[in-house]
């Protein structure tokens, strides 16, 4: 597991590195590929804050825990994190291991009418979207890990964009021309 160690507004011994290392390794036993941890450390009116972001395998967890004292705020993230990644695995192996390979001989029903297709929205999320570059929205996108970023393309005029990643590697930019 490789760690990238952020400060703010707090310094960071190399007792609490280590003690963040040991105890945030200890959740790579549950990964088959290696993975990379960001950690940041932060402190404001007394309270110690730890966020701990780790990447395996495209997927991302992120716990954030803050308590009076940095070692248990650590602590805290890593029981958490550890409760994620246990929960995320369990829930991939019950839905492979309730027949996500095995072929139904039952013959599947494809409505006639469109109208009798069911669109189910399962979540809706509102956000304001601020006004930034393509380049900009790209690099925010791959923060995420997202696979599409939705913006306000500032060199348009502030028309809606969206940036996504292409499967050959590269980006694509999809922008509102209603004139």
């Amino acid at each position: 597991m490789t760690f990238t160690f952020t400060c703010k507004k707090y310094e960071v011994s190399d007792e609490l590195k280590a003690y963040a290392e040991k105890k945030i390794s200890k959740i790579d036993k549950l990964f088959r590929t290696e993975s990379d941890a960001f950690v940041t450390f932060s402190a404001e009116r007394g309270r110690c804050t730890a966020e701990v972001t780790i990447r395996n395998n495209g997927m991302f967890y992120r716990v954030t825990e803050t308590t009076s004292d940095m070692f248990a705020s650590i602590d805290s993230a890593c029981a958490a994190l550890f409760r994620q990644v246990r929960k995320n695995k369990t829930r991939l192996e019950k839905r492979l291991r309730d027949g996500a390979f095995e072929r139904t001989s039952a013959p599947v029903s494809i409505p006639d009418d469109e109208e009798e297709a069911e669109y189910k929205i399962i979540r809706t999320k509102h956000f304001s979207m601020k006004p930034m570059s393509p380049e900009e929205a790209v690099m925010q996108m791959d923060l995420l890990g997202h696979a599409f970023f939705a913006f306000r393309n500032q060199d348009e005029d502030g028309a809606f964009s969206v940036v996504y990643k292409r499967n050959d590697g590269g980006y694509g930019l999809i922008s509102d021309t209603a004139e």
